[in-house]
């Protein structure tokens, strides 16, 4: 479990993320929704150590984030943010294996391309290994990042807008694998998510930010809720259920 405890965050004298309190349950999806400038992406940063918190404690497994060496907190977290634009030209089995780098320093052995092979058939990306990133779909892209993540192996996986330019069956493709990997591999999965109907249909827990601050958080079912809702994003939002689900009508 990931534990953050009255975190904050400042730039300048305006607080950005204003002693935030979440736990991040192991084996689940856990959903960061809000309005732009709630805070969600530095947040994600902070837990990570991306980013450095003002104040407050991150604990991951009960051992303060400060207290872990890099490498070490490399093999337990990985992140991918939305600026994963790399600008070398790679293929998609070269940015595979970067994900090995925690363990392999460059030099990656045996079992590393073991690790790399599985995260590509995972991520149903055997047929394209060979071509060049740029040479992919947004979406072909986007599993490539996921199959790097994959790779690194870590228990906790903090993903920061990863549906962000796809188009409606990329993003179903990406949301459908993540919750796979929860219920197959056993990860543990953070994801900042602007959708809140994807948010709605494929997470266990529910952190809604706003202003830095945390309005509610817990079970999807009890955060998909007209008050909450209307507390986070300042507007009335129906909420209908089809197929024991919540959909929530916000263009209405």
């Amino acid at each position: 479990m990931i534990e953050v405890k009255q975190v904050s965050k400042k730039y300048g004298a305006k607080p950005v993320v204003d002693r935030v309190s979440v736990r991040i349950e192991k084996g689940k999806i856990t959903s960061f929704i809000g309005p732009n400038g709630a805070g969600k992406s530095t947040l994600l940063s902070m837990i990570s150590r991306l980013q450095s918190k003002d104040e407050g404690e991150v604990l991951v497994e009960g051992k303060e984030l400060s207290q872990w060496k890099q490498q070490e907190l490399a093999k337990k977290i990985s992140i991918l943010k939305q600026s994963n634009h790399i600008t070398v030209r790679l293929t998609v089995r070269d940015l595979v294996s970067f994900g090995r780098f925690p363990y392999s320093q460059g030099r990656l052995n045996k079992e590393d391309w073991e690790h790399v092979d599985a995260a590509i058939r995972y991520m149903e990306l055997a047929d394209l290994q060979d071509r060049y990133l740029d040479q992919l779909s947004g979406g072909q892209n986007q599993r490539a990042y996921i199959a790097m993540i994959l790779a690194q192996d870590t228990d906790y996986i903090l993903l920061d807008e990863p549906l962000n330019n796809l188009d409606m069956k990329h993003s179903v493709q990406i949301m459908k694998v993540l919750r796979r990997m929860v219920d197959e591999l056993g990860k543990t999965i953070a994801i900042v998510i602007h959708d809140i109907n994807f948010a709605s249909c494929y997470s266990d827990q529910i952190v809604a930010l706003k202003d830095g601050k945390i309005v509610s958080d817990g079970p999807t079912d009890s955060i998909i809720d007209n008050t909450v809702l209307k507390a986070v994003y300042d507007m009335d939002i129906p909420i209908e259920t089809i197929d024991d689900r919540k959909i929530c009508v916000y263009f209405s």
